[in-house]
């Protein structure tokens, strides 16, 4: 049997398409109403909720605060419904609120979960909070409004940038963002049933994957590099893009793990270059040119225009120096994930890809010419 709390609120002008109202309510009719759905990830992929996991530490020195009798707390927090509420206005600012109850709380929290986790540890205290509420369009609209309240303030990138691909009409600077976010999670999925093993699979480090050892900032940048001006701004032309972006890519880092699998497999950033940062940014734009001039599209063709990277003493992925110039020598594990590090390898691992098997000097332009950013490094 359902109940329905009611509340009294204050009634904001402000979307045509949204409800926004603002009313007092204790933790307890809070959590009655509205739930935390952290975010995570089915078996097949498919990601739910949004919200980031509790801190145990911050929860207790809230709680230890809002237990003393002088405690206050003016900041609200942030509900948003699809439905299960019915909004009456009484006057020009006057609403009547009336959430109905079930079996699963309509709504959800948006901000404050460890805040009201605090004060629903402390049930005897009678403490009312002010609560900000949304009434959204529908599912997608809820995400939409969590990333906006939130983009803003200390929220786990990571987390932002997974939920991204799952909205549309965002700004126009997200968008870039979200095609390689949705690039990186398909890419830390695909090729599950696959006999041949996938590089990428499951080794995307993201909120929902905090086992990975890749970073998904990293992965992310190569995408975005690629589609603004280099192999999968080429692709995006075909019929059937998303899907062979998809498996350039993972042909591309299938392919390096063949040829280095000593340096890869079971490696992690701190063992590995190779799976570091600077490595895999870098690597990027080996593969930028092993596209554009050698006309490289499959796992076999990587492989073949960077056994060049092969050869005694030219990469140092796990122990040995890295000799990248006549000035330039770094210990293996000295490279870091900075502008100028980057630069560098990626100058050096260029060359190396670039000079093997260059036919005529328009070959070399045209690979210029299509490189993501026409990066310097590259004259």
């Amino acid at each position: 049997m359902s109940k329905k709390l009611k509340f009294k609120a204050i009634r904001a002008r402000q979307s045509d398409s949204h409800k926004v109202f603002s009313f007092v309510a204790t933790a307890k009719d809070i959590f009655e109403m509205a739930r935390i759905e952290r975010a995570g990830r089915s078996e097949q992929g498919e990601l739910f909720g949004f919200q980031r996991p509790q801190v145990s530490k911050h929860i207790h020195e809230i709680r230890d605060y809002l237990s003393q009798d002088s405690a206050v707390l003016p900041n609200s927090v942030v509900l948003a419904f699809v439905d299960g509420v019915r909004v009456t206005d009484l006057d020009e600012n006057l609403s009547t609120v009336e959430v109905e109850i079930g079996d699963t709380p309509p709504g959800q929290i948006v901000d404050g979960q460890q805040r009201l986790t605090a004060l629903h540890g402390l049930p005897d205290k009678d403490f009312q909070v002010f609560v900000s509420a949304i009434v959204c369009e529908d599912e997608e609209d809820l995400r939409r409004q969590f990333i906006l309240i939130n983009n803003t303030r200390p929220l786990p990138k990571d987390l932002i940038y997974e939920l991204l691909p799952t909205v549309s009409g965002l700004p126009d600077r997200m968008s870039s963002r979200a095609f390689a976010a949705d690039m990186a999670t398909l890419l830390n999925y695909y090729g599950r049933d696959m006999d041949t093993p996938q590089a990428l699979l499951g080794e995307i480090k993201q909120h929902t994957n905090p086992k990975g050892s890749i970073s998904s900032n990293a992965i992310q940048r190569v995408i975005m590099n690629s589609r603004s001006n280099g192999a999968l701004r080429d692709i995006a032309r075909s019929e059937d893009a998303p899907k062979r972006s998809l498996k350039l890519i993972a042909d591309f880092y299938g392919a390096v793990m063949d040829l280095f699998p000593e340096a890869w497999i079971g490696m992690s950033p701190r063992t590995s270059r190779l799976k570091h940062s600077v490595g895999i940014i870098a690597l990027g734009y080996a593969m930028e040119m092993a596209y554009a001039l050698h006309g490289a599209r499959t796992r076999e063709d990587f492989r073949e225009k960077l056994s060049c990277l092969t050869s005694d003493g030219l990469c140092a992925w796990t122990s040995g120096t890295w000799i990248l110039s006549h000035e330039e020598r770094r210990p293996w594990d000295r490279l870091q994930n900075t502008p100028p590090d980057i630069r560098m390898l990626s100058d050096y691992l260029v060359r190396l890809v670039r000079d093997q098997g260059v036919r005529q000097g328009s070959d070399l332009e045209h690979a210029r010419a299509t490189l993501p950013g026409q990066p310097a490094f590259l004259n």
